[in-house]
């Protein structure tokens, strides 16, 4: 039998077992929880610096109602903590925390020696390449919800909870409002795909670790950087953090879904270039290490 024919005879329980050890191996590192650790702890020390700053519980005061801007509705409603502490972290902690996991998705296995290992197996590179990219995948899930989580329970505990005020102002009822909370913070999940699939065409394309992570981070904070100027505003709807805080349209009444359209599209784009370069470059690649 071939090697090609082996890899399609690969069993389906043996590519969910790959799977399995890729999450296993990603979350017992103790870089994964450090930023985990960090996600946590940003909704956190908001809770707390607006309990401080309210003392008795007042309005913090302050206007709008997108991005940062929902730090004025903390004190009215605890909830507001989750958009808050999302809308906080997704600019800068959220996609670092990805930059740095899937650029050393196939990098850091290529440094530690362990790629070719890997390989030897009946998977092939396009499955292994698939896994990674889910196990990274399913990281930009784990660390939303951290995030979100966690500002719900500091929220809960700080602040009252209840009917809440949409950014359109009708009030929809706690439960409606933790629908929207989850429906959030997959749509923040989904805005991290682009970084996930640059991450792993960078982690592609060396054999240091440490090199496709600084270099993901900093290809992520120059986009950042680009999206600020104001002379490239013909280029802003095509760079991948353009739409991310789009995610507060789903506190209107009705949902806007303009921009948060153009924001899964725009990721669909960039997951599918990025990861196609990804497969062109690793299938093609001599791995040594």
């Amino acid at each position: 039998m071939s090697r090609a024919e082996a890899e399609r005879r690969v069993s389906p329980l043996w590519t969910l077992g790959l799977f399995r050890s890729e999450l296993l191996t990603t979350f017992r590192r103790w870089r994964t929880l450090a930023l985990l650790g960090v996600l946590a702890a940003v909704p956190v020390l908001i809770g707390v610096a607006v309990r401080i700053e309210t003392g008795d519980g007042s309005s913090a005061g302050g206007g709008g109602g997108e991005g940062p801007a929902f730090i004025s509705q903390i004190t009215n409603n605890g909830l507001f903590l989750v958009f808050t502490g999302l809308a906080a972290t997704l600019p800068f902690f959220l996609p670092m925390a990805i930059g740095v996991v899937a650029g050393d998705s196939l990098a850091g296995e290529a440094s530690a020696g362990t790629l070719r290992y890997l390989l030897v197996a009946p998977a092939g590179r396009t499955r292994l390449l698939l896994t990674k990219y889910a196990t990274v995948m399913a990281f930009c899930l784990v660390a939303t919800l951290v995030v979100a989580v966690s500002a719900l329970l500091v929220g809960a505990l700080l602040f009252p909870l209840g009917d809440l005020t949409t950014i359109s102002g009708t009030r929809i009822s706690f439960g409606e409002g933790l629908v929207r909370a989850l429906l959030i913070a997959l749509v923040v999940a989904a805005s991290l795909t682009g970084v996930a699939a640059l991450g792993l065409f960078v982690s592609t394309l060396t054999n240091s670790g440490i090199a496709a992570m600084a270099t993901t981070v900093g290809l992520l904070i120059t986009v950042q950087i680009l999206d600020q100027i104001p002379q490239l505003h013909a280029l802003h709807p095509y760079l991948f953090p353009h739409y991310w805080l789009s995610f507060a349209d789903l506190m209107r009444e009705p949902v806007h879904w303009d921009d948060l359209t153009k924001n899964l599209g725009l990721q669909a784009l960039y997951a599918a270039v990025f990861g196609s370069a990804a497969w062109a470059r690793f299938t093609s690649k001599d791995v040594t290490a």
